[in-house]
């Protein structure tokens, strides 16, 4: 499976009608709600704001909106893009100005699909990797060789705090947690705890 890194967009032009595409990460379905909520404020003079996301670490939750197009026409042909990429933690929604032309259900399915495909394309996306915790205290002397271990795990969003010791804090990938912490303890010689 693979997560967004970031946030993307792309947009399509099909017969007057402007489609613009838009890839944002997301946990759950509150962000869903939070994200659409936000989109409908920004795009206040857009005819539709179609979504579609798939969350959870086997792409178990689903959801999709057509926004008062037909019945099939919007929501759909973006889940199925989604779906088909094997990607989750993702909501894309598709934004349509009405250009004046009827597209009829065809029209509007390959212009929603399309669209889909070209925001996928553009946007970054990653392996899912299952996360865990962690945080550690040490002092100056021992912060050299904790400091020279870091880059030899897979680790996600690592802050690190000054003060009397150092604090580190961040993510590990959960399978590497339980080894990443006797490597910490044996590299300061047990001073130094993964908590």
């Amino acid at each position: 499976m693979l997560v967004p890194r970031a946030e993307a967009a792309a947009e399509c032009l099909v017969k007057g009608s402007r489609f613009l595409g838009e890839v944002f990460p997301i946990v759950g379905q509150a962000e869903v709600r939070e994200q659409i909520r936000a989109q409908k404020a920004k795009y206040a003079d857009a005819t539709h704001v179609v979504h579609a996301f798939i969350a959870g670490a086997h792409a178990e939750i689903m959801g999709m909106s057509d926004d008062g197009e037909p019945g099939g026409t919007a929501g759909r042909p973006v889940l199925d893009v989604l779906k088909g990429r094997g990607v989750t933690n993702v909501l894309l929604t598709v934004t349509r100005w009405f250009g004046g032309t009827l597209l009829g259900t065809g029209g509007l399915v390959r212009a929603y699909g399309d669209t889909a495909k070209k925001v996928l394309a553009a946007a970054p996306f990653e392996p899912l990797v299952e996360k865990a915790a962690f945080s550690l205290t040490c002092s100056y002397a021992a912060y050299p060789a904790v400091r020279h271990l870091l880059a030899d795990w897979s680790l996600f969003d690592v802050c690190e705090s000054f003060g009397e010791d150092v604090t580190l804090r961040g993510s590990v990938a959960a399978e590497e947690r339980a080894a990443f912490a006797r490597a910490v303890s044996e590299a300061t010689n047990g001073a130094v705890s993964v908590l």
